[in-house]
């Protein structure tokens, strides 16, 4: 079983990534954000193994992980849906609306309904603050020397803290171009390879400055 893949982006659109590896294997993986193509990436990774299919998940934490594989011990819910509703809402508030029975925010998840929302809650109410004892360490890539820096200890509101005094990482920065350009009518396919050339070729530290680049060029 694969638990964990690193190695080169060669392949990134917001909802899968090809990671290549130092042996020269390509993996595919579900992956529900941008990262930057010829960087660095280390994931956590669930594999999935079905009859006539394998496929793999990836995650920036440990935590995320094993929150997905809980999720798939619940009657009704598949790795498609699981994997979107951890991307959606995240660990803390999955957990908390677990915790506080809340259908109407997980109901609100795009293939989660009124009676899955009440079988996560019937499942795993007794047991979903277990995923807490798993670490929530993120992997981040260093842009200037591409090292890893691991966030030790950190939860992940403490995390959002400290990103938000430093600049922001390419990643970042492409997300927010990628989803700002698509809410004015342009298409992703259109919008990866420009910003993903721009990114590269000029000292970019905040989304707007690469939004304005590329809204020019397109």
């Amino acid at each position: 079983m694969i638990g964990y893949i690193q190695g080169t982006v060669l392949f990134s659109d917001g909802n899968e990534i090809i990671v290549g590896t130092n042996s020269g294997i390509g993996y595919q993986i579900f992956y529900k954000k941008v990262l930057v193509e010829g960087r660095i990436a280390s994931l956590f990774v669930s594999h999935i193994i079905r009859e006539n299919a394998q496929e793999l998940y990836g995650f920036c934490s440990l935590r995320e992980k094993k929150l997905f594989e809980m999720m798939l011990t619940v009657k009704g819910v598949g790795p498609k849906s699981a994997f979107v509703l951890i991307s959606t809402l995240g660990v803390l508030q999955t957990i908390d609306s677990v915790n506080f029975e809340n259908k109407k925010i997980l109901s609100s998840v795009p293939g989660i309904g009124q009676k899955t929302s009440a079988q996560i809650i019937l499942d795993l109410k007794d047991k979903i603050n277990k995923i807490k004892m798993y670490s929530d360490a993120r992997v981040v890539l260093d842009i200037d020397t591409t090292k890893e820096t691991v966030y030790k200890g950190l939860e992940v509101d403490n995390l959002v803290e400290m990103i938000d005094t430093m600049d922001m990482s390419d990643s970042k920065i492409m997300n927010d171009t990628i989803m700002a350009c698509k809410e004015l009518g342009f298409k992703e396919d259109k919008i990866i390879p420009l910003a993903q050339k721009i990114l590269e070729s000029n000292n970019i530290s905040k989304p707007e400055q690469l939004i304005h680049l590329v809204l020019k060029e397109i």
